[in-house]
């Protein structure tokens, strides 16, 4: 039988923040702030996320492309994230936004100080949340699940083609390593031919 999502759920997020990127031209504040709201919505309920899309994998967190702008404006992705898995310290260098879908995630953003890589905040974003990540507003973190149980799946919203974007992985001494992500699926999932 096939799965039966709510698809337009999705569809409606990605045409109003396509028009919102647009209308925005580069405001990265307007950007931060509406596409908030627009993504607070979509992760409000849990009915349109694929399967395929909320697989995870014991090896290692997973990051799922679910729609790239034509013009790599901006990007969506789900992140699975098992039972303690994480993330190195790592930045992004574009706007993003990460909004909880299910369960919840720990982020501990990051700075250099004094020739080291320093903790600034502790957050545990809770299911229905949604955070702001970029250069201007605090970009270097590590991310990881909070819940000891089960999967986290996040939705992250970011101002490029995040997977082919070239960023930094950070050691405790501050040492940088350069580091293109990619995703793990290697198909996108058809939000367009299914009910909903």
């Amino acid at each position: 039988m096939a799965e039966q999502l709510n698809t337009g759920r999705l569809r409606h997020f990605l045409s109003e923040l396509s028009a919102l990127v647009s209308r925005a031209d580069g405001d990265e504040a307007l950007i931060l702030s509406d596409g908030a709201d627009l993504l607070r919505e979509l992760v409000a309920v849990d009915d349109w996320l694929p399967a395929a899309s909320a697989q995870g994998r014991p090896q290692g967190y997973q990051q799922h492309l679910l729609y790239c702008d034509p013009q790599e404006r901006f990007s969506v992705v789900s992140f699975v994230w098992g039972p303690g898995q994480e993330t190195p310290v790592h930045d992004h260098t574009v706007w993003g936004l990460v909004g909880q879908l299910r369960g919840s995630e720990r982020s501990i953003g990051y700075e250099l100080r004094d020739g080291r890589m320093a903790p600034t905040d502790n957050e545990v974003l809770k299911t229905g949340e949604v955070v702001a990540v970029s250069p201007r507003v605090g970009d270097i973190h590590k991310v990881s699940n909070a819940e000891i149980d089960r999967d986290s799946i996040s939705i992250h919203v970011y101002g490029a083609n995040i997977g082919a974007v070239r960023r930094h992985v950070f050691a405790p001494d501050g040492t940088e390593s350069t580091f293109i992500s990619g995703y793990s699926n290697a198909t996108l999932p058809n939000i367009w031919g299914m009910a909903g």
